[in-house]
């Protein structure tokens, strides 16, 4: 009879690899015999090249006898390892005319492959098998790499350590990560973690070296693994729980009977002591209720959140973006204009100050240096370096941080209208969270409105216009061969437009048959839906909660509409009515004789902004906002503190012309205006003013 087997894990040396490590995923149970005088690595008892499974699987060491262990650890014992260079080496290449020998450890750290299937070859480096792109022997790198098992960034590119999937091409992961997955799941539940496939998957797995195990999922195999699930949540929160038998009991019905929580299932309360009737069978608890009820901020992940699906059932609209949407009921929907929304975030600013310095093509550069920093503050305000006011500076700066942030690796596109871009250096920098920070740092601290999104891009973030699927129009013109196959006119072309792309279909899941130009609107669909959400899931989501910075993705969230103009559109040319309706007038309302000359500069002065609109005067509108606020152009947040016209009269209240010329203050936003006997006088002052103002500044943007 056999010794007793023993599978514990035991911290000794393997008789025959000499080492003490001890990894089941990586090396095999450490297994010794009931005298405790043989301790084996599986792995190592199974490619040695002198040992045969001559027992049954209960006889000494899984159907390894301890005899023949003996005699093979007395045969490895003249066998130098070329790694270690230690005697005891039992692994040898299987090519007969290779003589190369290691311990197995050593051979994992010497790229030796070892196949746990028929004879149990090992392979050296030289001779191991190896994977291949497939046909065209290509991958499109654009798309996002990282290990499918633990998610850790991976370069894509085959060799012993990094494997993947033959059947999807898009699932590559780390050996190690992969055997130690194969460990873990067995051969009924080991399979590739994104096209799921498991046959061609383990055949590949095996033929690369990979272990599985022959028996069900670690998870599978615990005492009592899923126990708690039959458990069901029974004692009463109640404030004041007036059960005799205490928060505990629960009756099978009637007034003492736990009812739980229809949101969460994590609360109880006997109906007596919530006040509830014997009918009720819905209740909420006081988290889940203040929640829900519309009083107070309503948190709702979108991950969880149920929207209608932008592609039918195929995939949930943008449910990768967990982003957090605040209702505000201080602002009504449907009321208000992106300003003032936006102008709803000012006051978290505070006065204290952050110095910015950068040449003009580096603008992009200083500003993520900024957020990057450990003690940045959103809420501080943005002093920028400058000969001239502080407010035009900065104007200046976001501009120059707009177009360097249009043209940065982040997005692509025509000018206007862009689409986020997947780049593998913006995802390992976290370039995409940083640029939606500072746009949002852009739009309430005085920078102008985004204006060149795409349609599409702003409806992946915003889902407006809502449930609508997106299309092809979308697209950055060019994406791959997406345009290219929805405007074939033959069954053949098509067939020849997705041969030559057969692997960037493999890669989206939509290699399929296409048997009539029918089936070429659902193919279009697909990869539309493929190309700007699926695999942009992480850029997308990244972005998004950079824009979450003080709480610009929660006030578009809940205004799109209004907000769409703002970061699709470009700005509109400045027109005499925009600029009258900003400058509110401060009249004298105690002198009568006052008023009644002030209310006629007034009208001199739409007058005025009129002639300028259409030409008529020698300034333009643009001359006159910078005359009169220090704004090269209005912010997407509006200008503050807001504009406001005074007048300036003759001395002596003489009613008479003196040569009085305009003055601005433009620090605090104020215009003084020349009171007139006649328009002539007022155009003419505001036109000598204005001009010499614009020659001694001349227009930075």
């Amino acid at each position: 009879m056999s010794p007793e087997l023993t599978c514990v894990c035991v911290f000794s040396v393997c008789a025959l690899c000499r080492l003490s490590v001890d990894d089941p995923a990586l090396f095999g149970e450490k297994v010794k015999l009931s005298n405790h005088k043989l301790s084996v690595h599986y792995f190592c008892l199974l490619t040695s090249c002198g040992i045969y499974q001559r027992g049954q699987e209960d006889e000494g060491v899984f159907g390894f006898l301890e005899d023949d262990i003996k005699q093979e650890m007395r045969r490895s014992g003249r066998l130098k390892c070329i790694v270690c260079k230690k005697k005891g080496a039992c692994v040898g290449c299987y090519v007969s005319s290779c003589k190369k020998v290691v311990h197995f450890p050593c051979g994992r750290q010497h790229q030796f492959i070892s196949q746990f299937t028929g004879d149990f070859p090992s392979y050296c480096p030289s001779h191991g098998p190896s994977q291949s792109l497939g046909p065209g022997g290509h991958l499109d790198i654009s798309l996002p790499r990282s290990c499918s098992v633990c998610l850790d960034s991976i370069d894509p590119i085959l060799s012993y350590s990094v494997l993947k999937c033959p059947s999807c091409h898009t699932s590559w992961f780390h050996r190690d990560c992969v055997q130690r997955q194969a460990h873990s799941a067995g051969l009924f539940f080991f399979r590739c973690t994104l096209c799921n496939n498991k046959d061609q998957f383990q055949e590949e797995m095996l033929r690369m070296g990979i272990y599985i195990p022959e028996r069900d999922a670690s998870w599978e195999l615990e005492t009592n693994a899923y126990s708690e699930l039959l458990e069901v949540y029974r004692r009463c929160d109640a404030v004041s729980c007036i059960c005799d038998r205490g928060r505990t009991h629960s009756a099978r019905s009637g007034w003492f009977e736990v009812i739980r929580c229809s949101l969460c299932g994590s609360k109880g309360t006997h109906r007596k002591c919530s006040g509830l009737t014997l009918e009720t069978r819905d209740w909420a608890c006081s988290d889940c209720t203040q929640v829900t009820d519309g009083q107070v901020r309503s948190c709702v992940s979108l991950s969880i959140y149920k929207f209608k699906p932008l592609f039918g059932q195929k995939i949930q609209s943008l449910t990768v973006i967990k982003l957090i949407c605040r209702v505000r009921p201080s602002l009504p929907i449907g009321s208000g204009s992106p300003q003032d929304l936006l102008k709803a975030l000012v006051p978290q600013l505070r006065p204290l100050s952050v110095q910015v310095e950068a040449r003009v093509d580096k603008v992009l550069t200083a500003s993520l240096d900024l957020v990057r920093r450990t003690d940045f503050d959103p809420t501080h305000t943005l002093s920028v370096s400058s000969l001239r006011d502080s407010d035009v500076a900065r104007q200046y700066f976001f501009q120059l941080l707009l177009q360097q942030i249009q043209d940065s690796p982040v997005f692509e596109g025509p000018d206007g209208s862009k689409n986020l871009a997947l780049d593998y250096q913006a995802l390992k920098d976290d370039l995409y969270y940083d640029v939606g920070c500072l746009l949002a740092l852009c739009l309430v601290h005085g920078g102008l409105p985004v204006g060149f999104f795409s349609r599409g891009l702003f409806q992946c973030l915003f889902n407006f216009p809502p449930n609508r699927a997106l299309t092809a129009k979308h697209m950055t013109p060019g994406t791959h061969f997406t345009h290219q196959i929805s405007e074939v006119q033959s069954l053949v072309d098509l067939q020849e437009a997705l041969d030559d792309s057969w692997e960037y279909l493999a890669l989206a899941g939509c290699n399929r048959p296409i048997s009539s130009l029918e089936d070429r609107d659902a193919l279009v669909e697909d990869l539309v839906s493929f190309t700007m959400i699926t695999r942009m899931q992480l850029p997308l989501q990244r972005f998004g909660e950079g824009l979450q910075t003080l709480g610009v993705f929660d006030q578009v969230q809940v205004f799109p509409s209004l907000f769409c103009s703002v970061f699709c559109d470009a700005s509109e040319p400045l027109t005499a009515q925009t600029l009258n309706q900003l400058f509110s007038a401060r009249f004298s309302s105690q002198h009568a004789e006052r008023l009644s000359r002030e209310t006629a500069v007034v009208g001199f002065w739409k007058d005025f902004l009129s002639e300028c609109e259409v030409g008529q005067s020698s300034v333009s509108l643009q001359d006159v906002l910078r005359f009169s606020t220090g704004a090269d152009q209005l912010t997407s947040a509006g200008l503050l503190p807001p504009p406001s016209i005074s007048f300036l009269h003759p001395p002596g209240d003489s009613g008479v012309d003196a040569g009085l010329f305009p003055q601005s203050d433009p620090g605090c936003r104020r215009l003084l205006l020349p009171v007139t006997s006649s328009y002539q006088a007022f155009k003419s002052s505001m036109e000598q003013a204005i001009s010499h103002h614009t020659h001694l500044h001349p227009p930075r943007i």
